[in-house]
C-alpha cells in the first residue's frame, strides 16, 4: 500500500507513545481535532517516599488544510499541564500549563514537508526509536534537548521527505535549522534512514555554537529497530557520540558516550512486555553519569485507556546513590 508523505511524516513525529485525537471538525478539506492523554498512578521520589504521580499529561489541538494542487497544511499546539500541585526550590507553584509543541507545516507527496516551529526534531526521529514505554524510557536525549534540537526542538524550520523504492524500501530525509536560542547559536541537523520491510537503521548528525565553549556542540548517533512498538516482537538500539554535546549534570557540557536499548513482546491481548536499558557516559571525567534498566508492562484496557507497572533497577553510577524507582498507574487517551 503506498503511503503519503503527510501520513508517513505524521507519524513519524507521534512514534513515542500512542496517538489519539478526537475529530471535531471536517469539512470541504479541513480537519480539526483534539486530543491528549493524562496518567494517573503511584511510585517512589527521589527520596524514595511513596508518592501519587502523573506521567507526562498533555492536551493538543491539531487540524489540516488541502490547499490544492497536492498541497496540504498541518498544524499543531501541544501543551503540558500538571494535574497535581508541584513547587519549584524556592517554594513557589509551577505554572499550570507550559509549551510543548507548537508548529504549521505544508506537505506535499512529491515535494516532502517543511515545518517551523517547536516540534520533534529529525534528529529525535533517529535517536528517539527506543523512547516508547510509559514509565521509563529515554532521559538522555532531554538533556538541553529543546536547545540542542534533539527531542522537542525549539524554534526550528525542518524539511522531511520520504523517497520510496518499491513496497520494502524506504529512504526518509530530514534536515533541520534552530537560530540563536539563549546560549546556543546557529544550529544544524540532518538525518537519514532506511525502512527494510519491519527493519529500520538511521543515522542523525547534529552541530552548532555555544556561548563560553571553544568547540560547537556535536552529536552523532546511530540506531536501528525492528518491528512496531505494541505490536509483537520489538527491538531497538540507540548509541549516541556526543563531543561537548550535553551535561546531565548542569554546567559546561562534556564529550559523552550515551546508549539506549529495548526489547519488547507483545501479546495478541495487548499485553506489551519490556526491557530497556540506558548508560550516558561523562567521556572526559571518565564516569558514568546514567546507568539503569527497566522491566516494565503496559495492557489496554481498551483502546484508550491503558494500565502500566514498572521497575527501573540503577546499576551503579559515579555522581549519585544507588535509588531504584517504581511505577503503577493507569492512562487515559483523549
Amino acid at each position: 500500500m503506498k503511503k503519503t508523505v503527510l501520513a508517513s511524516v505524521i507519524a513519524g513525529i507521534a512514534f513515542s507513545g500512542q496517538a489519539f485525537a478526537v475529530e471535531l471538525y471536517n469539512s470541504e478539506g479541513t480537519t480539526f481535532s483534539f486530543g491528549g492523554h493524562i496518567s494517573m498512578g503511584i511510585g517512589n521520589d527521589g527520596n524514595d517516599d511513596l508518592v501519587v504521580q502523573s506521567i507526562s499529561p498533555r492536551i493538543n489541538i491539531s487540524g489540516t488544510q488541502d490547499m490544492g494542487n497536492g498541497f496540504k497544511a498541518d498544524f499543531k499546539g501541544e501543551w503540558g499541564f500538571r494535574p497535581l500541585k508541584d513547587t519549584d526550590a524556592n517554594g513557589d507553584e509551577k505554572d499550570a500549563f507550559f509549551t510543548r509543541l507548537g508548529y504549521i507545516g505544508v506537505s506535499h507527496d512529491t515535494w516532502g514537508r517543511a515545518s517551523g516551529g517547536t516540534e520533534w526534531s529529525p534528529y529525535y526521529s533517529v535517536a528517539g526509536i527506543a523512547d516508547m514505554p510509559i514509565a521509563f524510557a529515554n532521559d538522555f536525549l532531554y538533556v538541553q534537548g529543546g536547545a540542542l534540537g534533539s527531542s522537542r526542538a525549539e524554534r526550528i524550520v525542518a524539511y522531511r521527505k520520504t523517497f520510496m523504492f518499491g513496497e520494502n524500501l524506504d529512504l526518509n530525509l530530514g534536515a533541520g535549522w534552530q537560530g540563536q536560542n539563549g546560549a546556543y547559536g546557529d544550529r544544524g541537523q540532518l538525518a537519514l534512514s532506511f525502512d527494510l520491510g519491519a527493519i529500520n537503521v538511521g543515522y542523525a548528525f547534529s552541530t552548532g555554537s555555544v556561548a563560553g565553549q571553544n568547540d560547537d556542540a556535536m552529536g552523532n548517533t546511530l540506531s536501528a529497530k525492528y518491528g512496531s512498538y505494541g505490536d509483537g516482537l520489538f527491538v531497538a538500539a540507540v548509541y549516541e557520540m556526543g563531543s561537548d554535546f550535553r551535561n546531565a549534570l548542569g554546567g559546561a557540557a562534556y564529550d559523552s558516550t550515551s546508549v539506549e536499548a529495548i526489547a519488547a513482546f507483545a501479546l495478541a491481548n495487548s499485553l506489551n512486555f519490556s526491557l530497556n536499558y540506558e548508560s550516558h557516559e561523562d567521556d572526559d571525567s571518565s564516569i558514568t553519569v546514567i546507568s539503569q534498566m527497566a522491566l516494565q508492562v503496559e495492557y489496554n484496557f481498551t483502546p484508550a485507556f491503558m494500565g502500566y507497572a514498572g521497575y527501573q533497577l540503577d546499576l551503579g553510577d559515579d555522581v549519585s546513590s544507588d535509588d531504584d524507582l517504581y511505577a503503577l498507574g493507569v492512562r487515559y487517551y483523549l
